[in-house]
């Protein structure tokens, strides 16, 4: 039965993606020099590039030459290559995961000292988006009203999420767990994230730094499970984007590739594969510092945002799934699949989460709450443990069932 819905969902896939590159073939010629002269922007001039065995191709781009710099608000940003400061406290060493992840294009290559990873973006990638200016973005009109914490749900996306806004928030840091969720179109998407947050939806003024996995066929073109980021100082209006595809975020370490495939991934009933993400504001430098692992990857600048340039006012941890508006519920898998309720070693977890205070020292967070729109769906539980797992979710499941119509 596993093996024929598996077959099932394969099949659905391939064919989203038939219509994806067939339908290129009505592409008007000014949509093409539109999406070349996207491509000639985005894909920077490499010392080296790897071919990854799951197709992607790895530009090693000079750090001076990423496109963080194409930024008006970076024209004279000076690179800081370390942080000055890194927070301590609970839990701080990542020596504590359990089997850890790597990325698939380790396989064929690394980036030489003094470059960055930057995951080639193909003229197939950018036809998949309806829009050329809205590849690489979340449109407002399509995110969930989230911001402040709210229960409502729109525009097909649904969560199952931790959140705590009682204090001034300098940073977080998590150990999940990797799944390779199912997704019923190649449009659908599955994420783990934390969201760092300032300011308003409402006002259109939402400041975010997001990171996370995310399974997103109509991004990526294929289903594995891919390290990602993003960020907004405007709600999502005009400002922001997943990965490297704008200017923004200032990446300087050559071993991580953003937008690459992670594996392996953890076994329903078996091993339990993790990694950690920390973020944080340098209270010398400013910047807002991204380590995935052990790995210092790079940071965005204050300067591009309003209200992250001093703090956030709350973060959040979790599972999202979305489908388009009006397809109905729908059955992609948010995390293993399954509920919180079959717990480790069947349901995805974020264990470990902290919060960075204003002394740059890592606590446990205080009154967390849970959303979770349609628990029959997609569900969160949380708990508190002395050893290493500390403050913990369990979230996820399958989305439609005799219970979610």
């Amino acid at each position: 039965m596993a093996a024929t819905r598996a077959c099932l969902v394969s099949l659905v896939v391939a064919l989203a993606f038939l219509f994806f590159f067939e339908g290129t073939a009505g592409v008007s010629e000014q949509d093409l020099r539109q999406v070349r002269s996207f491509l000639k922007r985005v894909n920077k001039a490499p010392l080296r590039s790897v071919k990854s065995p799951d197709g992607d191709i790895f530009d090693c781009v000079p750090v001076s030459k990423q496109p963080a710099f194409d930024n008006p608000l970076l024209k004279n940003h000076t690179i800081q290559m370390r942080p000055f400061y890194h927070p301590g406290g609970l839990y701080d060493d990542s020596n504590n995961v359990l089997h850890p992840i790597t990325q698939t294009w380790h396989q064929n290559g690394r980036c030489p000292e003094n470059s960055v990873p930057i995951r080639r973006t193909k003229e197939e990638d950018v036809l998949r988006a309806s829009l050329v200016n809205w590849y690489g973005k979340k449109r407002p009109k399509n995110i969930l009203k989230l911001y402040p914490v709210s229960s409502d749900v729109t525009s097909g996306h649904q969560h199952a999420v931790a959140s705590s806004s009682l204090d001034k928030y300098y940073g977080t840091k998590i150990t999940t767990n990797l799944w390779k969720p199912t997704t019923e179109t190649a449009q659908d998407f599955s994420l783990t994230q934390l969201w760092i947050i300032a300011g308003s939806y409402g006002n259109n003024d939402l400041n975010t730094i997001e990171a996370g996995w995310q399974v997103y066929p109509a991004m990526y073109g294929d289903a594995n499970p891919r390290l990602f980021i993003y960020w907004t100082s405007d709600a999502y209006q005009k400002t922001g984007c997943y990965n490297l595809f704008c200017s923004g975020f200032v990446q300087t370490n050559e071993q991580i590739a953003i937008g690459g495939s992670l594996s392996p991934q953890s076994v329903y009933g078996g091993s339990q594969y993790e990694f950690d993400i920390l973020i944080w504001k340098d209270p010398t430098g400013g910047n807002w510092w991204l380590q995935v692992g052990s790995t210092i990857v790079g940071y965005w600048p204050s300067s591009i945002f309003s209200y992250l340039a001093s703090s956030a006012s709350y973060v959040q941890w979790g599972g999202e799934v979305y489908s388009p508006p009006n397809a109905g519920q729908t059955s992609t898998q948010m995390g293993s699949g399954h509920f919180p309720s079959e717990w480790y070693g069947k349901a995805s977890y974020i264990r470990n989460i902290q919060v960075v205070d204003s002394s740059s020292y890592l606590r446990l967070p205080n009154g967390l709450g849970l959303i979770h729109q349609w628990p029959n769906c997609y569900n969160v539980q949380n708990g508190t443990s002395s050893n290493e797992w500390g403050t913990y979710i369990f979230y996820g499941g399958p989305g439609r069932n005799s219970k979610c119509p």
